[in-house]
């Protein structure tokens, strides 16, 4: 039977909150938002190890705040590569995995991801072989040409990805061989497998597994964690 693996990205420049290091290690509550991440999937007993894709300038930031934790689960920290699918790439080459082994994905900038969103994305990738998290547009959403409004889409159709997103390690190893041969690219690992051919399994997301990518980000989430 294979285990699950989480993958938390963490090798952004993620400078757009108007910090002078990647918004993931900055303080949220006096706890780095990448922590957030890390302890919600050091909580899932599922959960077999934890692997931490970085830039390899903050490996031994997140090497010394681990060493300070007293955490459940056994972690390795790789270097991320320039794009995300290259950091994606270098976690499914980064252990000896099983064909059957579950590596599910995660934003280091998405902080409040939810017990239940990870077992049922997880669950989802066990039965299906891929699953993402989304959540409905509230917004009429419109496509635009320069100036002008070309079509209104069906809102009905359309939903925002979340992460995490989770895939059977022998889904994502080909889906990352068709890219690597030069055939596509893809902005995140969904766009990946459904470019080589397999389907995704949706999972309802979570309002409040916002991605810290602004200042403003920043504002809202410490109203989530008073509330919470």
């Amino acid at each position: 039977m294979g285990k699950n693996y989480a993958v938390i990205l963490a090798g952004g420049s993620g400078l757009r909150a108007g910090s002078a290091v990647p918004k993931q290690f900055v303080n949220l509550s006096k706890k780095p938002v990448i922590l957030w991440s890390i302890d919600a999937f050091d909580r899932i007993k599922e959960i077999n190890k934890i692997i931490i894709v970085s830039h390899k300038d903050f490996i031994p930031w997140i090497e010394k705040r681990i060493k300070r934790k007293k955490t459940r689960k056994s972690f390795i920290i790789i270097p991320g590569g320039p794009t995300r699918q290259e950091s994606s790439l270098n976690a499914v080459k980064s252990m000896e995995f099983r064909d059957d082994d579950i590596l599910i994905f995660h934003d280091a900038a998405r902080p409040f991801v939810s017990r239940r969103l990870i077992i049922e994305t997880l669950n989802a990738a066990k039965i299906y072989g891929a699953s993402a998290a989304y959540i409905p547009l509230t917004d009429t959403v419109a496509e635009i040409s320069g100036l002008d409004v070309k079509s209104i889409p069906q809102r009905e159709k359309l939903f925002r990805a979340q992460t995490p997103q989770a895939f059977r390690h022998e889904i994502i190893k080909k889906a990352h061989g068709i890219a690597s041969s030069g055939l596509k690219t893809a902005t995140d690992d969904v766009a990946l497998v459904l470019n080589a051919g397999y389907k995704i399994r949706m999972v309802s997301g979570d309002p409040a597994n916002i991605k810290i990518t602004t200042a403003e980000d920043f504002l809202y989430a410490k109203i989530l964690i008073r509330k919470m």
